[in-house]
């Protein structure tokens, strides 16, 4: 099991075909276990390995204006951003490095700024 950073491939296609609006839709961000296989071959949203803990929703949480609140999540080694109205098709694995634990914290994490060169998501 691995999780590998990556832009979907079903997504790239996906963006051409008009698929996803990313202004309209709502975009998830999912945490999940270091048992997960994720990676450029992912094409959708599963619970399979996903991590859980109090205060931690499986799903995740909506990326534009996530409510912070105190978390215990034990095994977080990576995450899954998926277009939720769109049958939660697979946008982009984020792999942390290491698996991350929080016990009545806040797990924060930082996405880079978005600009033509440091944007999570660029099509280039």
């Amino acid at each position: 099991m691995a999780i590998t950073q990556a832009l979907c491939n079903s997504f790239k296609q996906e963006l051409l075909q008009g698929l996803h609006d990313l202004d309209g839709h709502t975009l998830k961000m999912a945490l999940f276990t270091s048992s997960a296989t994720l990676g450029a071959t992912t094409t959708a949203y599963s619970t399979t390995n996903e991590s859980s803990g109090t205060g931690y929703t499986a799903g995740g949480a909506t990326l534009a204006n996530v409510a912070v609140s105190l978390s215990t999540i034990s095994d977080a080694a990576g995450a899954l951003i998926y277009n939720s109205s769109a049958s939660n098709r697979a946008i982009a694995v984020i792999d942390f490095g290491a698996t991350k634990s929080v016990s009545s914290g806040t797990l924060t994490i930082t996405l880079p700024t978005a600009s033509a060169t440091t944007a999570l998501i660029r099509v280039s």
